[in-house]
């Protein structure tokens, strides 16, 4: 009888039958062990639980506390789904189903729109599958078998993916539970009677693969948990995150707003919107310029020679505007995606030495591309945005300690906005297996990636990698955040660049007298400012700190008599640089302080005879209410302090 032995958690090794399960480990590991196991890694390498072990090895089973053990048991929750919908609705055809961030969701072309009541039918259907306890069995077809199967079931969307599977010459996978079976490549839960907690959160709208040129199906999303109370304290949590959306506090609270006769993806920043992020581009560019960079302002467009020089036409035009004919010979423009082409041009505008070197170009950039409708949100996706965007060109000598300054300089941003607590970072490189993608050779790729891992490293950076995630003409460093949703989204970059400055002819003339090419830093401080202020809306639920607040005092007069002081008291606040607002209205004094208290203003000013008679103003803060009297100078000095420091106050 042949022998395996398998190194268990803490280092144990024990000896077992060559072609045991994982899972029939964990029930002779304990009976705790065995109802938690949802997948198994086997050097490392994630797989099912009925995997069978053949050689000696590492194994860890995975729990729902382990990522990939949550995504085990999401996924098997979205068959359970699938199977639902065609036991309820035998007219559905099937789509695909993944597990995601928080839960799961499986796409249908079905000519019925689903409601509320079908999703509690679709459960009840469900919690039936769960008790039916089916086992999930993975089994495998030859391609041409695949591809007839679902052809004789009129699943078209599953030939299409069958199709492609056979194209590569490979046997396909698939996983059977009940009279129900999936084209999946797994893993999966042992059975169904594991995913007890979970509960099916929407309806809505998706094209087939993303494309809007492709038929919209209809997506329902789930979520699913081991426990019944995580799955109530989720779906608790998700009833605050829909408070704090900005999509729909933003627009209440009257910071953005969008029109159908204007377009999608191009919302409208009214005065609150628009004065945070005046603050904040004040704030970026004065704390750039103290760390040396040097402000351009550059077209908003150019001809599609630029584009095609930089690559971006080649691999990018999808993304972009473009004005005129591209296949005419007139001249054909195109509204920037990116900024780096242009600020090469002021690199360009004379000779440069290793004297000039490093040499930091930042710039307040509005930028066009061309996003699917169906992937836009309120102000974290958009067609037009305005980034803080710079370029830094550099010896090879300089790249990492200039690559670690903009990481400073972005952890700043991040820390003085509050929101570094929920960042993550991404090492993005090239796709080797699609090399279509980008420019430049494999052996170019592996030094800027190689290059870029060690100043990684050294940084000390806890990162993912993520394959295919490169811009077309280098590595990157993807600070990502979520949002209160649990989705996550790229915030800010950090690129190195080795390919474009031959591209356009950027040299400098070295220390030994021979020209050579800059290294190139491509960064952003702050990221996009239309995300960033999406992100703080959520993040402080509309009660912005003082210094980034859009109306920081609120002045209310207790009766109209008290108006002209309260005049003078504004005039002396705007001259100091404080933004305030008088309310004239004639409403009681209560109600004026409950409506500033609604509209989140960070400091109320009350203004009656006492205080006139006194010369004092009477100071009620939004976060610790009646403050008493105040000199005027003495609160003027409070928020100077409070904008000075950058005070998280809320």
């Amino acid at each position: 009888m042949n022998m395996v032995n398998i190194t268990l958690k803490g280092g144990v090794v024990k000896e077992y039958e060559n072609g045991i399960t994982p899972l029939e480990i964990a029930k002779e590991l304990g009976m705790g062990l065995y109802k938690a196991a949802c997948a198994a890694s086997i050097d490392g390498e994630n797989c099912d639980l009925r995997t069978p072990i053949e050689k000696d090895c590492a194994l860890s089973i995975l729990t729902f506390e382990d990522e990939f053990g949550a995504y085990t048991f999401r996924h098997t929750a979205s068959h359970i789904m699938a199977q639902a919908v065609k036991r309820l609705f035998p007219q559905a055809k099937l789509a695909i189903g993944p597990a995601i961030a928080d839960g799961f969701y499986y796409d249908f072309d079905l000519e019925h729109n689903f409601t509320p009541e079908d999703l509690e039918n679709i459960e009840k259907e469900m919690k039936k599958i769960v008790k039916e306890n089916l086992p999930l069995e993975r089994f495998e077809m030859e391609p041409q078998e695949a591809v007839k199967y679902y052809q004789d079931l009129g699943e078209i969307y599953k030939v299409e993916l069958t199709e492609e599977h056979a194209g590569k010459g490979e046997k396909i996978s698939f996983y059977k539970q009940g009279e129900f079976t999936e084209l999946c490549a797994g893993p999966h839960l042992p059975d169904t009677s594991r995913v007890k907690a979970f509960k099916l959160t929407s309806a809505t709208g998706a094209y087939w693969r993303g494309d809007e040129h492709n038929k919209m199906l209809q997506r329902i999303y789930g979520t699913a948990f081991d426990k019944a109370s995580k799955l109530e304290a989720h779906l608790q949590a998700l009833e605050e995150a829909k408070k704090r959306d900005h999509n729909k506090l933003g627009r209440e609270m009257e910071f953005f707003t969008t029109s159908d006769i204007i377009g999608q993806g191009l919302p409208i920043l009214l005065p609150k919107g628009a004065k945070v992020i005046q603050t904040l581009q004040r704030f970026v560019e004065d704390e750039e310029y103290k760390r040396g960079w040097q402000l351009t302002k550059t077209p908003y467009m150019a001809k599609s020679d630029l584009y095609k020089l930089s690559g971006h036409w080649q691999h990018y035009r999808d993304g972009m505007f473009v004005m005129g004919d591209p296949e005419s010979e007139d001249e054909v423009f195109a509204l920037r995606p990116m900024t780096c082409p242009f600020q090469y041009q002021a690199y360009l505008n004379r000779g440069r030495s290793y004297r000039d070197l490093p040499l930091r170009y930042n710039e307040f950039s509005t930028l066009f591309r061309n996003e699917a409708s169906g992937e836009m949100h309120g102000l974290i996706r958009v067609r037009q945005f305005t980034i803080s965007e710079g370029h830094l060109m550099c010896t090879p000598e300089q790249l990492e300690e200039e690559f670690k300054a903009c990481t400073e300089l972005a952890i700043y941003m991040l820390k003085t906005l509050g929101l570094y607590e929920d960042v993550s970072y991404r090492f993005s490189q090239w796709d080797p297996e699609d090399t279509e993608k980008y420019i430049g050779t494999p052996e170019q790729w592996e030094e800027a990636q190689g290059t870029m891992k060690k100043i990684l490293d050294h940084l000390g950076l806890e990162y993912k990698v993520g394959i295919g995630e490169a811009a077309f003409y280098g590595p990157k460093l993807d600070i990502q955040i979520k949002n209160v949703f649990g989705k996550e989204d790229t915030l800010i970059t950090i690129q190195i660049d080795q390919m474009l400055a031959k591209n356009f002819g950027m040299e400098y003339v070295d220390k030994d007298g021979v020209k050579k090419n800059p290294y190139i830093i491509h960064r952003t401080s702050i990221g996009c400012y239309e995300r960033t202020l999406a992100l703080l809306i959520e993040k402080y639920a509309g009660a912005f700190p003082t210094w980034l607040a859009p109306t920081q005092v609120k002045i209310l007069p207790i009766a109209d008599r008290h108006q002209d002081y309260c005049d003078d008291i504004k005039k002396q606040l705007i001259a100091e640089g404080i933004r305030c607002e008088v309310d004239y209205r004639s409403e009681k004094i209560g109600y004026k302080i409950r409506e500033a208290q609604l509209e989140k203003i960070p400091y109320m000013l009350l203004v009656g005879d006492k205080d006139i008679e006194a010369g004092t103003v009477s100071v009620r803060s939004r976060k610790e209410g009646d403050k008493g009297a105040f000199a005027l100078k003495d609160f003027i000095a409070l928020i100077q302090e409070k904008v000075e420091t950058k005070e998280l106050d809320y």
